[in-house]
């Protein structure tokens, strides 16, 4: 399902390319059993990422992941597809962080971003900020997670 409006691939791709208004979809990577147990016994220890049985008797009625690791499938995603290869440097952060829904071993999980805003820097001509909307999709089309995210990259032609 990976489909783009960029006119550049992510190999070659600079803060000119990045349009305000435009919306890209990527995706999907699988949530897998292991992973959710793994990540859950190493970085949240509770017992509806860690334990099938307990997770049964959990208001979420069975094993969900954590909303850390649902992060990071969406960062996978991000990374490899949306965001430049040549011309990010980087991000300050993120804002309004929310996850709607819980995500569950085997769901299909898709990003839809969009491009909110983009701005050349007044003080480093040579780079702009991109500002984007990023939510996570599962198979059935909810949304799971939703943030704010913001990149410095690269204009093309200012090395």
């Amino acid at each position: 399902m990976t489909s783009s409006t960029f006119s550049v691939p992510v190999e070659n791709r600079y803060f000119e390319d990045y349009v305000a208004g435009s919306v890209h979809e990527f995706g999907p990577i699988v949530v897998e059993l292991d992973e959710v147990i793994t990540f859950g016994k190493r970085f949240v220890p509770l017992p509806y990422h860690t334990d099938a049985e307990l997770a049964k008797k959990s208001i979420y009625g069975g094993l969900i992941a954590s909303g850390w690791h649902t992060a990071g499938l969406m960062m996978r995603l991000y990374t490899d597809y949306y965001l430049s290869k040549v011309a990010n440097l980087g991000s300050p952060g993120v804002d309004e962080l929310r996850w709607d829904k819980p995500v569950r071993p085997g769901d299909h999980l898709s990003i839809r971003v969009t491009v909110l805003e983009t701005r050349l820097s007044s003080s480093k001509p040579d780079r702009g900020i991109v500002r984007s909307f990023v939510e996570v999709l599962n198979q059935n089309r909810d949304v799971v997670m939703s943030l704010k995210m913001v990149n410095f990259m690269r204009s093309r032609g200012v090395q």
